[in-house]
């Protein structure tokens, strides 16, 4: 049975307890390497991953204690994974109260969204004009696999397979750094995106979308080929409103 996402980190405390008393923790720090630069990262790999996977949701407690005893190490590495959560908009640190999952600040998804489309639309235009015909197949195959994902409700593996298909999109369009740059600007969307692929028929409407621009840039039509592409990312700014009305509490409507 799916977790629903306000269980996510009650079913995760949970699993942690199932574990047996003396077994070391998942993605454990070596406690005897005395790399403390090491464990800070394995620290804030694991919290950015929860976060950014929303299993860990926005307004849940960060407790220095709690990580410290899980991990098996001393407060510092773990002070410095959180101030380097705390730099990405991950985490709010507040003063005598305490750390928590940051909100999803709207602002800044927006403006990520606009930015990503900018940048993708390059790419499509050009993969219209580049793309081999092994990178069609390529592309194609994504696009089967995702409706298998979606089909088997597989949330995980389909938002890894839509990432791949995107950087699919800019490598056949010779830019496969574009692809970089939007991974810098996307971490806000990629918690929005966690948020909507349990709706229903979401998934499948994305494989749709994505059926579309490939079938633009097979035909070597770039207007259509980028007004797919433009269409299913504004799709994801026009639903903002929606998403926002289900968890209120889950987004920062004012730019601090």
């Amino acid at each position: 049975m799916a977790v629903s996402l306000d269980e996510r980190p009650s079913a995760e405390i949970r699993s942690r307890k199932q574990r047996a008393p003396n077994s070391p923790p998942r993605g454990a720090p070596d406690r005897h390497a005395g790399q403390a630069a090491r464990n800070s990262e394995i620290v804030y790999r694991d919290l950015h991953d929860a976060i950014v996977d929303v299993s860990l949701v926005p307004g849940t407690p960060i407790v220095e204690k709690e990580i410290t005893e899980r991990y098996g190490i001393s407060r510092t590495p773990v002070r410095e994974a959180i101030l380097k959560l705390a730099e990405e908009q991950l985490v709010d640190v507040i003063p005598k109260s305490g750390t928590f999952v940051a909100r999803i600040p709207v602002a800044v998804l927006q403006e990520a969204i606009v930015a990503r489309r900018a940048l993708e639309e390059v790419c499509v235009r050009e993969a219209t004009a580049k793309a081999s015909k092994s990178q069609l197949m390529e592309l194609r195959a994504i696009i089967q696999r995702e409706y298998e994902l979606s089909a088997a409700g597989d949330e995980h593996a389909f938002h890894e397979a839509d990432n791949v298909f995107h950087a699919g999109v800019a490598a056949a369009g010779g830019y496969p750094g574009i692809w970089t740059m939007v991974e810098k600007i996307r971490l806000q969307v990629e918690r929005y995106r966690r948020l909507t692929l349990p709706q229903h028929g979401r998934m499948k409407l994305i494989v749709a979308e994505h059926e579309a621009v490939l079938d633009g840039i097979e035909n070597r039509d770039a207007n259509a080929a980028v007004a797919a592409m433009n269409s299913h990312l504004n799709k994801l700014r026009i639903d903002i409103a929606t998403f926002r009305d289900l968890w209120p509490d889950y987004f920062l409507f004012d730019r601090k």
